[in-house]
């Protein structure tokens, strides 16, 4: 379909400008997932792209979906990321943050194996059942985490105009379409196939177009005193702090 291949097209140009802001901006100094992420996208498409227009189906078929899993999982770091980045003044919240995404982490990586090696049926391809079950279950935890953090981003000291909050914003709007995604294909089969990814790639344009935006304007920061929730995560990361030493 010459719509998903022109949109595959203008991905990998948006991809260039944004990991060489990326680079400019030094990210991986406090973002370094969120770098990987962006230079292994841009790898992706530059090694997926020719194997698509020209190259062996059975091949493309089997490097997008490794492709897929990593990209799933290293998503699933930038949200850890923005989290800690989020938590760093707040060591006990912190702490349990890393731990709670870390004991999810090896959940949907046992998931994946499971399902792999459950599903031997030589109709189905157990690569591909493997990685859509931790997909749809990955983007759910994703959105509920990210839905959690901008609900409470004045809590969070979180302005509109930090990196940080267009990090979380541009992975927010392609998590929830590759949510949605993964649900209808997953409910209507492989006749939507086409559709969903005409929607993946347009939301993984704006999502490039928002990272590339962010980094290009100046980082506004945000002080203690425009914080009036601050106390409660003080109270809350002190709580923490008690229950762990007890």
């Amino acid at each position: 379909m010459k719509l998903i291949a022109d949109l595959a097209v203008a991905g990998f140009a948006l991809q260039v400008p944004l990991v060489a802001a990326v680079l400019a901006k030094k990210l991986w100094r406090s973002f370094p997932l969120f770098t990987v992420y962006a230079v292994f996208n841009f790898l992706a498409s530059a090694t997926l792209y020719p194997i698509m227009t020209g190259g062996s189906p059975w091949l493309y078929f089997y490097a997008y979906w490794i492709c897929e899993a990593v990209g799933v999982l290293l998503g699933f770091g930038v949200v850890y990321e923005v989290f800690k980045s989020l938590f760093g003044d707040y060591s006990a919240l912190r702490r349990l943050a890393i731990v709670g995404f870390r004991w999810a982490l090896t959940g949907l990586v046992v998931l994946g194996i499971i399902v792999a090696y459950a599903q031997s049926s030589g109709d189905r391809n157990p690569l591909m059942g493997a990685v859509l079950l931790v997909e749809e279950t990955t983007r759910t935890v994703e959105v509920g985490l990210l839905m959690f953090l901008f609900l409470f981003s004045r809590a969070f000291g979180l302005h509109w105009r930090q990196h940080v909050f267009g990090v979380a914003l541009g992975l927010g709007i392609f998590v929830a379409t590759e949510l949605a995604g993964v649900t209808i294909r997953a409910y209507f089969g492989p006749s939507v196939l086409q559709s969903v990814n005409v929607a993946r790639g347009a939301a993984f344009n704006i999502s490039l177009l928002v990272w590339i935006g962010y980094l290009l304007v100046p980082e506004r920061a945000t002080s203690a005193a425009a914080v009036p929730d601050r106390a409660q995560l003080e109270q809350w990361n002190q709580a923490i702090m008690e229950l762990i030493h007890q």
